[in-house]
């Protein structure tokens, strides 16, 4: 696998660079506010982030006047395990350079994806992408061996909270895991031994020989 750069024409497939907003109070907000764990955690709404005038400004601009919240996933991670989409782009900041794997949602075929079309992009910090609605990813990895990761992560609000009830009636149905989130797991991943549909074939691809 080859690490490719998000400024790189490839990445433009899956997301694009923006620019014209204050990446810089969020980089100082991500550093001063939210932790890094030795393992991965999600924060899906930050009050230290959303109180910067910046977070006004994404929710008009970026995202056009729908509400959105923003949260942060921090922490040391080198394996692809699951992707997963939403039904809307997602917004990507980091205070460290950070390492995305991404995958499309039309390589999806029978409800499942072959991993060998997963590509890697890295994002050097302070670079704010987008990543499109169509485009499957999850956690970033760390850029260079034992390095840690600490990534803003905006979406529309509520997504990424507690799963609606309803009768699944579709494959898809299935892969819901919380509100606005479908998920596809390897099978060797904690979220299929957790019980998440098994969605990804291939290789668990885990970057750690690259960094």
């Amino acid at each position: 696998m080859k690490i490719q750069s998000v400024f790189d024409k490839e990445f433009s497939a899956y997301g694009q660079v923006l620019s014209g907003f204050d990446t810089d109070s969020l980089v100082s907000a991500l550093k001063a506010s939210t932790p890094i764990p030795a393992g991965v955690d999600y924060i899906p709404s930050e009050p230290a982030l959303e109180a910067l005038p910046v977070f006004q400004d994404l929710q008009l601009r970026a995202y056009g006047g729908m509400p959105v919240q923003l949260g942060w996933c921090n922490g040391h991670n080198t394996k692809l395990n699951c992707l997963e989409y939403h039904r809307d782009s997602e917004l990507n900041l980091g205070s460290t350079d950070f390492i995305l794997l991404l995958g499309k949602q039309e390589n999806i075929v029978d409800d499942i994806l072959d991993t060998a079309t997963v590509e890697a992009f890295l994002c050097p910090a302070g670079t704010l992408i987008e990543v499109y609605a169509t485009t499957l990813h999850y956690a970033p990895c760390s850029a260079k061996a034992g390095a840690p990761f600490q990534v803003m992560v905006a979406l529309p609000l509520g997504t990424n909270f507690a799963k609606p009830a309803f009768e699944a009636k579709t494959k898809e149905d299935a892969r819901l895991t919380a509100r606005n989130k479908w998920l596809l797991a390897h099978a060797d991943s904690g979220e299929a031994a957790s019980g998440c549909p098994v969605g990804l074939k291939g290789e668990n691809i885990d970057i750690a020989s690259l960094i």
